[in-house]
């Protein structure tokens, strides 16, 4: 399971020309899911989101938790995380999870996320042609891979 986080200072997501979701100040988190990803993958990469220090304290170091800040969190599918680019110039997406298998983890991280902030955080629709906008603070961007630990 891969999650690509960006601090922002606000983001949304829009489906069919209707906003879907919208967020300020907080985290915006794409979610990658591969076939071999279970709950241990979830439960490992949602501590990590809710615990990692990306806002800056009094003095200007990136020291605080999107928990002290109260900052909103958006979770978005994207399966394109898990593009295989080594071999031509086509990606291929094999290592990318059925949606059988990816949705139950995707809620669960959802679910998961949920339980750790004590309030639900904001999503896309999985599977969905979504338009994500943001504006970067920082700009700040985290690249977390559950298989590496990382």
């Amino acid at each position: 399971m891969r999650i690509l986080i960006q601090r922002v200072c606000r983001a949304s997501v829009t489906i069919n020309q209707q906003t879907v979701a919208n967020i300020g100040q907080g985290l915006l988190v794409l979610v990658g899911i591969e076939e071999a990803d279970n709950d241990d993958d979830v439960k490992w990469l949602a501590q990590k989101l809710v615990k990692i220090r990306l806002f800056d304290d009094s003095d200007g170091v990136m020291n605080i938790d999107l928990l002290t800040i109260q900052g909103e969190l958006l979770i978005v599918s994207q399966f394109t995380l898990h593009a295989a680019t080594k071999k031509g110039n086509r990606p291929s997406y094999i290592k990318a999870a059925r949606p059988e298998h990816a949705i139950p983890l995707y809620e669960k991280f959802i679910n998961e996320c949920h339980q750790l902030m004590g309030r639900p955080p904001q999503t896309g629709q999985f599977g969905a042609d979504m338009k994500v906008e943001l504006i970067n603070d920082g700009p700040v961007t985290i690249w977390i891979d559950s298989k590496n630990r990382e």
